[in-house]
């Protein structure tokens, strides 16, 4: 991977994006209007808000960066730039690299506005540091990120990399834990749900919730979110393709 390429092909997708007002109030303001609707819901039961909150925290931002850069990246292809790009000394690294580094800019803001506006407007009720909050949900939106950059290698269109939410992402939300504890259910399903990264990410939300200090778990379930999308990352780089055929 070459640092300055990867620098270029970033700041190239952010002054897209920058002329895609829809695109951005997608990743940075749905976020901060799907928890504040979830206090209001829970509006007569604070507790069930600062209970599910925090996990949700870290499921939303997962899941528009999932599917804000799957449909960017796919758009790309379809519309011919990564041919064009991939044709001149620009590796597959290098590509990947770059729209990762820029998703993850806009990921530290779309966290940091749903964090703060969680904790110090919302009233959420974290035993935790709101900066360990923080690390959780921008880990969480960087993996989101990195899980559109892979499937967006196997759709076709646009219509199909929608279609690829409810297949990657329905699942890990049944089995995350957050409408029951990932022990109760039948255990093939505990099974599979221990193999998800959403999983560790709602333990590592809910470790900031009930822990003062930095915990053991909380520990794994942050390098587990970190090393999935690591993962995901090299094997987007590796499927990558230049063109939709």
């Amino acid at each position: 991977m070459n640092g300055a390429r990867t620098l270029a092909t970033a700041l190239r997708v952010l002054r897209q994006l920058r002329h895609d007002p829809r695109t951005i109030a997608l990743m940075l303001l749905v976020p901060c209007v799907l928890i504040t609707l979830l206090r209001y819901v829970f509006d007569g039961d604070p507790r069930t808000f600062d209970s599910t909150g925090a996990s949700l925290l870290g499921i939303f931002p997962l899941t528009t960066m999932f599917l804000v850069t799957s449909i960017a990246t796919l758009r790309e292809r379809t519309s011919g730039t990564l041919e064009r790009l991939l044709a001149m000394p620009l590796g597959k690294a290098d590509l990947i690299g770059g729209y990762a580094l820029a998703f993850g800019a806009l990921a530290i803001v779309q966290s940091a506005l749903a964090t703060g506006l969680s904790v110090w407007f919302l009233g959420l009720d974290v035993i935790g540091s709101p900066w360990l909050l923080l690390l959780v949900a921008l880990l969480d939106a960087l993996l989101g990120t990195a899980l559109g950059l892979f499937v967006s290698a196997f759709a076709a269109s646009e219509f199909q990399a929608v279609q690829f939410m409810p297949a990657v992402i329905l699942p890990q939300l049944l089995l995350c834990g957050l409408f029951t504890p990932r022990e109760n259910m039948q255990p093939v399903l505990e099974g599979i749900s221990d193999v998800m990264p959403m999983s560790y990410a709602v333990d590592g939300m809910n470790e900031v919730l009930r822990h003062t200090d930095i915990t053991a778990e909380f520990i794994r379930d942050t390098a587990i979110v970190t090393g999935c999308g690591i993962l995901v990352l090299a094997l987007g780089a590796a499927t990558l393709r230049r063109r939709t055929a």
